[in-house]
């Protein structure tokens, strides 16, 4: 890998690094001397560590790592339905993620399409946490479902009542 930091360079660079903007580039020394401020960094995004003696090393969060494990195991199961070509893209997708099979015909649809369109997010923004989040959420859905939780009548409450976001 080249030691040109130009972000238009690293946009399209090779491999996982190429979303590390050129601030989130840290020297192996920096590492040594300032080791927290490093960490927190990684903490936030992945972050390139660059060494004179051998290739530069990505740092991130486990819960980064996962969630691109998370993604690319999805993006294998919409590469191998999407390249099926029997039923529908919902049914294909069913046979691979089978906790689909919790949700109704009509679920499953909605949830195959949402789950294509957070992936295309995913890779186009190099975020991650919307596929997975995407995923994440259909999956408890289908869970609940399966455990009877979604035949209980609902009880809402009464109009007007505002709940504040943290």
């Amino acid at each position: 890998m080249s030691p040109q930091t130009s972000e238009r360079i690293l946009k399209y660079d090779d491999g996982m690094t190429a979303a590390i903007r050129a601030d989130h580039t840290y020297a192996s020394s920096e590492v040594s001397r300032n080791s927290a401020a490093v960490f927190d960094a990684a903490e936030q995004h992945p972050i390139r560590v660059t060494r004179r003696d051998g290739d530069d090393l990505v740092l991130m969060s486990q819960r980064e790592a996962d969630a691109r494990d998370s993604l690319l195991e999805l993006a294998a199961q919409l590469i191998a339905a999407t390249t099926d070509d029997t039923g529908t893209l919902a049914q294909r997708l069913a046979d691979r993620l089978p906790w689909m099979l919790a949700l109704s015909p009509a679920g499953q649809a909605e949830c195959a399409s949402e789950l294509v369109a957070a992936a295309r997010a995913s890779f186009a923004t190099n975020q991650a946490h919307l596929a997975v989040a995407a995923m994440t959420s259909w999956r408890e859905t289908a869970i609940a479902l399966a455990a009877g939780l979604g035949s209980e009548p609902v009880e809402w409450l009464p109009d007007g009542e505002v709940v504040e976001r943290f």
